[in-house]
């Protein structure tokens, strides 16, 4: 990835902008939308919401008044966790589609799997609600379809389905590798986002990050958003401050060396701060 213009290419040849702007804990309202408005004049091409990050509105007036063409801009949302089942998913694709004043979103995710602690039916759910975006591509609603915080054994039914996930969005940040889970998405070519790339700047005084970063001239949060590109991962930092919009963007004048790059690798677990699948009450 050489700027801002690359993509990935997902498994159903739909192209997804390499850096994704984050909106998670962005408030409905003005701040949201000039946050949104600033990285698109950056550059950023790629917006990440969520019916439960309540500012899908938000999305929809700065994609509005940006005076970008609609369809040079990526737009990623996800139906939550009471908006999975068949029918539940169809209405929450309405839904998102009325509060972003879009004709299509880009790409849509269950953002939590049904889990087997939940219910016991957790597969009939999963595929279900699978079923129902697959035909939202169908009709032209929705371009690339995926999952978000869903590890392997989530992922084994989905897989055998029709349609494979094009993305699977999890918590990816140095200290933080899901191996696991990278190593059966890339079986199945499977994308990975990484939420959190940043780890919420619990990693601003590591050690390690700081001498590296201090190596390249750059910031330990630029630090991480090259090492998840160099991993074919793509990285969705956020931020509301115009200044850390732009710098999370200067990744593409470096590139960090192998031995760099299996130091950062090699990091002992830190900063997670995401809860486990299977283990969340909601």
């Amino acid at each position: 990835m050489k700027s801002l213009n690359d993509c990935f290419v997902l498994n159903n040849g739909v192209r997804l902008p390499c850096i994704g702007f984050g909106t998670y804990k962005a408030q409905e309202g003005q701040t949201t939308v000039d946050a949104i408005k600033t990285a698109l004049q950056v550059g950023y091409r790629h917006v990440d919401t969520a019916s439960f990050y309540q500012n899908e509105v938000s999305v929809g007036k700065a994609i509005k008044q940006s005076g970008i063409d609609r369809k040079d801009i990526f737009v990623t949302t996800k139906l939550w966790t009471n908006e999975r089942g068949y029918r539940q998913a169809k209405q929450a694709l309405e839904d998102s589609l009325n509060r972003l004043e879009l004709d299509y979103i880009d790409m849509q995710l269950i953002h939590w799997p049904a889990s087997p602690n939940k219910q016991d039916d957790w597969i009939i759910v999963n595929l279900a609600t699978w079923q129902a975006m697959q035909e939202g591509v169908e009709q032209g609603k929705i371009r690339a379809i995926g999952v978000s915080n869903f590890l392997k054994h989530h992922l084994q039914a989905l897989v055998k389905s029709d349609v494979i996930p094009a993305v699977n969005q999890i918590e990816y940040h140095p200290g933080l590798n899901q191996s696991e889970t990278i190593d059966f998405c890339k079986k199945y070519g499977v994308q990975i986002q990484a939420w959190s790339p940043l780890a919420r700047g619990r990693l601003n005084d590591h050690p390690l990050l700081n001498q590296i970063a201090q190596k390249y001239g750059k910031s330990v949060q630029q630090i991480c958003i090259k090492w998840c590109l160099q991993n074919g991962v793509n990285p969705l930092p956020k931020s509301v401050t115009p200044q850390r919009i732009k710098q999370n963007a200067e990744v593409f004048d470096f590139v960090l060396s192998d031995d760099d790059m299996l130091a950062i690798t090699n990091m002992p677990p830190c900063a997670a701060g995401g809860r486990h699948p299977d283990e969340v009450d909601f």
